[in-house]
């Protein structure tokens, strides 16, 4: 692809170079074709371990993206007469003055930084310098999309099994896919689905949607979002009352049997289908089967668990019935595999205090040591209005949109425009950059040098990899560049000494016996590394808990007030509201976040090679639902909650749960998040609520 851009240099010979994508988080393998020095197509790495050649539409249109006429690629200051270009030299000098001023007039827990996926997932290497430097400075307050997304399960999971375990699908004789939507969110996980399907694996789906994952599928519960806790509850029951589970596994491996065994009683086949919405036939049937297989895993979705007000309890239920049914540390079910070992990079000791809200959410903020070094960020907008519990006047936004993409987006819009100083790093002017004081160009995936050692964490596929700079475009620079060299400015140097990005990841890489170098010289940039553990628990003597043990019963969750076995509890958004006239306020049912394969949150609208592929945010409803409200196929039509309202297109799904409303969400006209609220939904975690809300709909105009 040829560029119109004057600001654009090609750093690697015509040919094909092997790298690794980011335009998701997913870094699959491509292939990038240089002809005259520019893009001349991108293909997927059919010898990438994970991605297996898979690239989705996203990654095709990289190059649309790095040279798009509206990326800004060097550094601007907000005027009274606009936005200035100015040189980076100045940018640091704006940046070492403001966060200088605000560290002595109010404390270093002042600065918040927020980091959106291409900082949190490009790697554990990127993200721990990038807290480094928080270290350093003294704030705690790093904040990221974990609050509302992922972390619930991981803690779940850790909470049960002791580690964060992953499926083997490529190995399972049952897959049950849970509230997961692989095919526009995660195609290589979609890929290694199919591929099992061929093998004869049996395909079990949970989700309120048809998706084209249960249209595959050999049996699909099809349940009203927020009562997966109740659905699990009764799998289990059946499980144990028909004697499925893993007898042996479960009195040798676990602890809280018996207590499990008394709540799952209370919800049987009748309660459970009487909640959820499921046939109570299709809950036994897939409770026997899921049990009855040799192996099985289940494939959790990446967020549609966890934004209720239980939603790390319905984490807990996919360890536990992983557990019951011995599909633990085994080939098939859920297994973990070694990492690569990096150098300690961040420095909390110099931290002052802990992040927000790790007195209200002690378990976001850790579990049993393991710290996760971040703030709530749902407290953040009210912290930033009220200054309580102290005020926080500054921050730095990197590679995040928050005021689109987070729940109460509007009043941490009001927040920020608040502030003392607020810097922006990204590619495009967005919603959230348009109320910085100062924006500063970010590269893309193709013009920085980054180590991808996350592929054992997310995915149960051992592997190191890299990613290679091919471009320079502009001033723009690497997350990774930003923060040392921002470290040395502020007059870090003695803990930020490395003279490049590739000698520090060299520094990051010295336990593992690698280097960069290395790496590079490989052709695909990377190689397996370590194994996937088999039996592991049981070679180290048990699991990772306080007890050895998994645990059914957690007394850590009993300690802090909370359930020690999961039960269903009802979203208090979901609770019917009727008016003085006895009519239901808010009669259907909301679920938010959808996702097309094109789009990721707020990113890639205006890559036209993508918007043509669907530019119009959809609400999705059943065809009775939209008759009831006048609304036809197409018609615009307005979703109301009692925080706001928002106007999308209808489109009319046949197989759509009635009395449900399912809606994407990253669109700056029509933002989901100004009819969600970031107030806390599961006490445990502080997610929101975002699954399972209580709405109502009209013709729009």
């Amino acid at each position: 692809m040829e560029s119109t851009r004057p600001d654009v240099k090609c750093l690697v010979p015509d040919g094909v170079t092997k790298t690794t994508c980011m335009q998701c988080p997913w870094g699959c393998g491509i292939e990038v074709a240089i002809e005259g020095g520019a893009i001349a197509r991108i293909a997927g790495n059919k010898s990438h371990l994970f991605s297996k050649g898979i690239v989705c539409p996203k990654g095709l249109a990289s190059p649309e993206v790095m040279l798009h006429p509206d990326r800004i690629t060097t550094p601007m200051r907000r005027t009274s007469e606009g936005w200035q270009p100015i040189g980076w030299d100045d940018a640091y000098d704006i940046l070492v003055e403001n966060l200088t001023k605000i560290k002595d007039e109010y404390g270093p827990k002042a600065l918040a930084v927020a980091i959106g996926m291409p900082v949190l997932l490009g790697g554990n290497s990127t993200v721990s310098f990038l807290r480094r430097f928080c270290d350093i400075y003294g704030t705690p307050n790093c904040f990221s999309v974990e609050s509302i997304c992922f972390r619930c399960q991981i803690i779940g999971r850790i909470l049960t099994l002791g580690t964060y375990q992953v499926p083997d699908i490529d190995n399972s004789a049952c897959v049950l896919v849970w509230g997961n939507n692989p095919d526009a969110s995660a195609p290589p996980t979609a890929g290694r689905v199919r591929e099992a399907l061929r093998k004869g694996a049996t395909l079990l789906v949970i989700d309120p949607r048809v998706t084209p994952m249960a249209e595959k599928a050999h049996l699909h519960l099809q349940v009203r979002p927020g009562t997966d806790t109740a659905l699990a509850l009764g799998m289990m029951n059946v499980m144990i009352v028909e004697d499925l589970y893993d007898r042996e596994f479960v009195e040798r491996w676990t602890l809280g049997f018996g207590e499990l065994a008394k709540v799952a009683a209370e919800y049987s086949l009748e309660t459970v289908a009487s909640i959820t919405g499921v046939p109570a036939e299709k809950i036994a049937e897939a409770a026997r089967i899921f049990a009855g297989a040799p192996s099985a895993c289940i494939a959790q979705g990446t967020n549609s668990l966890d934004q209720h007000t239980i939603g790390l309890q319905n984490s807990r239920c996919v360890a536990i019935l992983q557990a019951i049914t011995g599909n633990i540390d085994t080939t098939g079910g859920f297994v973990s595999t070694s990492k690569v070992a990096l150098s300690p990079i961040r420095m909390p000791e110099k931290m002052e205090g802990e992040p927000l809200g790790a007195d209200r959410f002690p378990l976001f903020n850790e579990v049993w040591g393991r710290n996760f070094g971040e703030g709530q960020s749902m407290l953040l907008a009210d912290t930033i209005l009220t200054s309580d519990p102290y005020p926080i006047r500054g921050m730095i936004v990197s590679a995040s949109n928050p005021v689109i993409t987070w729940p109460g987006g509007r009043k941490l819009e009001r927040a920020l425009e608040s502030l003392d100083f607020l810097a922006v790093m990204d590619l495009f002017m967005t919603p959230t950059a348009t109320k910085a004081h100062l924006f500063l160009p970010a590269a893309t995936y193709l013009e920085r040098v980054e180590l991808c050692d996350y592929y054992g964490t997310l995915h149960a596929v051992p592997y190191v990899g890299m990613r290679r700079k091919l471009f320079q475009v502009g001033d723009a620079v690497s997350d990774l560049d930003f923060w040392i060299e921002l470290g040395r400015r502020m007059g870090y140097g003695k803990w930020f000494p490395w003279e490049s990005v590739t000698e520090a990841l060299d520094y990051a890489l010295e336990p593992s016996g690698l280097s960069m170098g290395q790496l590079d010289a490989l052709p695909d940039g990377g190689m397996p590394f370590g194994t996937v553990r088999l039996g592991y628990s049981e070679k180290k003597g048990g699991f990772a808990t306080p007890s050895r043990k998994i645990e059914l019963y957690s007394e850590t969750l009993a300690e802090l007030g909370h359930d020690p076995v999961p039960r269903h509890k009802e979203s208090p958004d979901q609770i019917v509201v009727t008016d003085a006239t006895g009519e239901t306020e808010y009669p259907l049912i909301l679920t938010t976040g959808a996702r097309t394969l094109q789009y990721l949150h707020s990113q890639h609208r205006d890559i036209e090679k993508l918007a043509k592929r669907g530019r119009d945010p959809l609400a999705e409803l059943h065809p009775a639902t939209a008759a009831a409200a006048g609304i036809g196929e197409g018609d615009a039509i307005e979703i109301e909650t009692p925080l706001g309202s928002v106007t999308m297109k209808a489109r009319l799904i046949e197989s759509m749960l009635p009395d449900v409303v399912s809606l994407p969400h990253g669109w700056n006209d029509a933002s989901v998040n100004d009819i969600t609220g970031d107030y806390i939904g599961d006490p445990i975690t502080g997610y929101p609520i975002l699954k399972s809300k209580r709405c109502r709909i009209r013709a729009g105009a």
